[in-house]
């Protein structure tokens, strides 16, 4: 049986790093009725509060409190009235910095799609009440493989955060170039493999 992920994978201070080697691990959802399983294969990483396009650039507040304490930690927030995003909290105490997932390949209990971080959130179940859950402890974790294969990782700038100016052009987005499931992938790499209603391009 995989075992979830140390607290010292997520408490490292190359926050770069940590979402790079996101890509390919699992994460798994267990609410007691349905246990959730994608493999991680977009992420992208904001390290505030120098970060214009992280939610801590604008300070310490109720909303981002989780954001500012221990790593390993979900940050799950509502936007738009409609979706739910999930970022995991890295580096040390007192520094906000964290890692959007924002697609998943689906592997078991999933049924709705999942590239794009709020249907991914929408696919694993993932809402409010999961704010703040440990993933070291709670039951929602990440977990390695016990069989994994390489991943060819693509770099690029990150999405939806053009008010950041210079910031939104930092290319702090990695994705495996391989999966359909990638949120920017086209409908003729995804066809015939996670939606064959999707039409060719």
């Amino acid at each position: 049986m995989a075992k979830k992920l140390s607290r010292s994978f997520y408490a490292r201070e190359d926050t770069l790093l940590v979402a790079r080697q996101l890509l390919g691990l699992h994460l798994v959802h267990d609410d007691g009725v349905t246990k959730r399983i994608g493999r991680i294969v977009e992420t992208e990483a904001y390290m505030g509060p120098e970060d214009l396009a992280a939610h801590s650039s604008r300070g310490r507040t109720k909303r981002t409190e989780v954001m500012f304490g221990p790593p390993g930690h979900a940050y799950v927030y509502f936007i738009y009235g409609f979706w739910y995003c999930m970022n995991i909290v890295t580096s040390r105490k007192g520094v906000p910095h964290a890692v959007l997932l924002r697609a998943l390949e689906p592997l078991a209990g999933i049924t709705d799609k999942t590239w794009g971080p709020g249907l991914l959130c929408r696919a694993m179940g993932i809402d409010r009440t999961l704010n703040g859950t440990d993933l070291c402890a709670g039951r929602m974790w990440l977990e390695r493989p016990r069989e994994s294969a390489p991943v060819s990782i693509g770099v690029g700038p990150r999405i939806g955060v053009d008010y950041a100016g210079p910031w939104a052009k930092r290319p702090w987005r990695f994705f495996d170039r391989a999966s359909p499931y990638v949120s920017t992938a086209s409908a003729r790499l995804r066809r015939g493999r996670s939606d064959p209603s999707l039409p060719l391009e």
